[in-house]
């Protein structure tokens, strides 16, 4: 018998002779376990972000932003802090392998293998265990690198001196400085500006010259015998020169 003689083919209706687009099933079916995406489910997406909006403006109110004075680049004396959650390489640039000449050690190298390491580590452990206890390799590297972060980053907050860095971005008020004036000339020799900026409003552990509050005499006092930070015997010049530093620094007051 050849292939095809006396057999008669009919059609399969569970195949359709059109083809149709590939619709996605119909989860109506399911009545309280699904909802339409417009405009349920996005109006409350929008209420949830408008609550979160609303709260994020009302702590802006409730809160005087941290701002500080305008950067003084003559300011060398000025304490800088990254914001927290820099905090652990802020702290990793201080040690002695990681800064100075090995500074692409603490900046680069350091910082790329632990993400190198973290990019790895879906293909380096590829277990099909979700439990840490059966994951030794996966849950050692997490917990190394969260108490590695954790110690930085503890570190660079007991370390900092808060309160100079609270003084060294005081806002102070302003006043107009002649640089020209020969007090001013006699203070930028003597280095002093490189503390207490070239705006004369102070750093971290050196106070503002403005508004002082002192006599002239008071201020040589403290120039020759030294006050907090500031050792005594600085000032280098001769009596007359002096004489005109501590007639300026008295003379700075505010508006």
């Amino acid at each position: 018998m050849h292939r095809g003689k006396g057999m008669k083919f009919v059609g399969d209706s569970r195949v359709s002779a059109e083809r149709k687009p590939n619709i996605p099933k119909d989860y109506s079916e399911y009545p309280g376990k699904t909802e339409a995406f417009w405009p349920n489910f996005l109006l409350k997406e929008w209420m949830i972000g408008a609550v979160f909006l609303i709260g994020f403006l009302c702590l802006t109110i409730a809160h005087v932003p941290p701002l500080e004075k305008i950067a003084d680049p003559s300011d060398t004396a000025y304490i800088p802090l990254p914001d927290w959650y820099f905090l652990f390489l802020y702290q990793l640039l201080k040690y002695t392998y990681a800064s100075g000449p090995f500074n692409i050690v603490g900046a680069l190298i350091i910082p790329g293998l632990a993400f190198g390491a973290l990019l790895l580590a879906p293909f380096i452990d590829r277990g099909p265990e979700r439990r840490p206890s059966k994951r030794p390799l996966a849950t050692g590297f997490m917990l190394l690198a969260v108490a590695g972060i954790t110690y930085l980053t503890w570190e660079s907050v007991a370390n900092h001196d808060w309160e100079a860095a609270a003084n060294q971005g005081k806002i102070v008020a302003e006043v107009d400085i002649d640089t020209e004036a020969e007090g001013y000339k006699i203070l930028e020799a003597n280095t002093c500006l490189s503390c207490h900026g070239g705006d004369l409003t102070g750093g971290a552990g050196s106070p503002a010259l403005i508004d002082t509050g002192l006599t002239p005499d008071e201020i040589k006092d403290v120039v020759t015998n030294g006050r907090g930070a500031m050792p005594a015997g600085l000032f280098s010049g001769s009596d007359e020169e002096f004489d005109k530093l501590a007639e300026f620094i008295s003379g700075l007051t505010s508006k």
